[in-house]
């Protein structure tokens, strides 16, 4: 359900803001409107459309994390890690102001890497870095929110910083994938983020308590 009303809205707004956004994007190239189709209108397209399935990722991504993580958390929980103790350090208040983070610092991130479009193998390299920043980024936390208490959330996100990553970076090419991007990534990306945050937290338990001084 959440992806089908950020797909829905999506259609919706690049419907409505396609002609004015391209419009203005080549009005930025220094194109006029008795052009017709030329270079700038062309790469006004293009742009046009990085932005608006960028977005429309960016948007799944946070809506799964925020609205149907818990769920997904459950299930891989109830087959995979049956005897991991629920700590609810989480709250629905971290959620969304982790989801809010990570929008806001992705979206200028992102709007700085699309000079690089003019050298496609850069850009490409570089939304696969931020793309697998963004990811790891928007689901851990609500991926460990039920069963970590919030010192081991902190924990795990700390000491598996680079696994974390090397996930986000593994699935990020499927971001570039059309319509799999925006109907398929959000969940397969929470199943393997929970999957992997609560295999962490097992980890974390298992280890033996430091000593206290006598």
């Amino acid at each position: 359900m959440p992806l089908l009303v950020a797909a829905l809205a999506w259609i919706a707004i690049g419907i409505a803001a396609w002609h004015p956004l391209v419009a203005t994007v080549a009005g930025w190239f220094g194109a006029t409107e008795a052009g017709g189709i030329t270079l700038q209108t062309a790469l006004a397209a293009v742009l046009a459309a990085v932005v608006i399935a960028v977005l429309a990722v960016a948007t799944g991504l946070v809506a799964v994390a925020v609205l149907a993580m818990p769920v997904i958390v459950r299930a891989v929980a109830s087959r995979h890690f049956p005897a991991l103790a629920a700590r609810d350090g989480g709250t629905v208040t971290g959620s969304f102001a982790n989801a809010i983070a990570a929008v806001a610092i992705f979206v200028p991130l992102w709007l700085a890497t699309l000079p690089l479009l003019v050298v496609p193998p850069l850009y490409v390299a570089a939304s696969l870095l931020l793309n697998a920043w963004f990811t790891q980024r928007a689901f851990c936390y609500d991926a460990l929110a039920l069963h970590a208490s919030g010192d081991e959330i902190r924990t795990v996100l700390r000491q598996s910083r680079g696994r974390l990553f090397a996930l986000g970076l593994l699935l990020s090419p499927l971001s570039l994938v059309p319509v799999f991007n925006i109907l398929v990534l959000p969940v397969y990306a929470g199943i393997a983020f929970a999957e992997l945050c609560l295999a962490e937290l097992s980890a974390l338990r298992r280890q033996p308590s430091p000593a206290r001084p006598a």
